[in-house]
């Protein structure tokens, strides 16, 4: 492992809007803070600026809520709009109550409202705005990872978090919703450890790891910091480990013992 890493937000990113170029204005961004990418660095976006991006964005006033949304929406005491927007993006209902409605979005992921976000969304004061998550984050890393290395002849990792809650721990942590250019999932099944002995069941979720400590310097309120620079990250002293999706954290549904 690394025995040093280092994180630095990058400054100067704008609004953005749908439509946005996000290769170009992290381009800009970079050159405006004097900062220059090498090989193997990783840049952690934040979800919302990747969603706002590609045209996420979702006008509560346009939609027409059907019969299953207006009785959850009065089950959990939300909008009924909204309900409908959360069902569309979602698999199943996991978890609901007054206030709550836990969702399996239908990329696999297990949280709340289908990840659906109301907060930092417009600059246009539309109070009815809300956010979706993006629709292939990982195809979306691998396209800006590929827009960058033409753009600065750089080899990078990109990584997209978002904030999550976590069942059994009160607050919000940083994961990984996509990924390229990195392991998201290191197996370390088979290693040895100090005392030599074998490694039954460890799994490092590197991609979450790195989500999270970029979670810090990206804030939840009004920051204004959406892209992180990871600079160090080495793992493996005889081996890399492969790169890998984010959607590999992801448990699949026959190990899950909790739903």
């Amino acid at each position: 492992m690394t025995d040093q890493l280092t994180l630095e937000a990058i400054h100067n990113v704008p609004l953005i809007r749908p439509g946005d170029d996000l290769s170009l204005i992290i381009t800009n961004a970079l050159q405006e803070s004097n900062l220059v990418l090498q090989d193997g660095d990783i840049l952690v976006l934040a979800q919302k600026i990747v969603s706002k991006a590609t045209g996420r964005v979702v006008d509560l006033r346009e939609v027409h809520p059907g019969r299953r949304a207006l009785e959850l929406a009065e089950e959990t005491d939300k909008d009924p709009r909204l309900v409908e927007v959360i069902l569309s993006e979602s698999k199943s209902v996991i978890r609901k109550s007054p206030g709550i409605l836990i969702t399996e979005h239908k990329l696999g992921w297990i949280m709340a409202n289908a990840g659906i976000d109301a907060s930092n969304v417009s600059a246009d004061s539309v109070e009815d705005n809300i956010l979706l998550l993006p629709e292939a984050p990982d195809k979306f890393c691998e396209l800006l990872r590929d827009q960058l290395r033409s753009l600065l002849q750089v080899d990078v990792g990109v990584l997209i978090n978002d904030s999550f809650g976590r069942p059994w721990r009160i607050g919000t942590t940083g994961v990984a919703l996509g990924a390229a250019g990195l392991t998201s999932l290191w197996d370390r099944r088979g290693e040895q450890d100090l005392f030599g002995r074998e490694l039954k069941v460890s799994q490092q979720a590197i991609g979450d790891e790195l989500a999270a400590a970029a979670s810090l310097l990206q804030g939840q309120g009004a920051e204004g910091k959406p892209v992180i620079l990871v600079r160090g990250l080495k793992l493996g002293e005889v081996t890399r480990p492969p790169a890998n999706p984010a959607a590999d954290l992801i448990r699949n549904v026959s190990e899950d013992l909790f739903r």
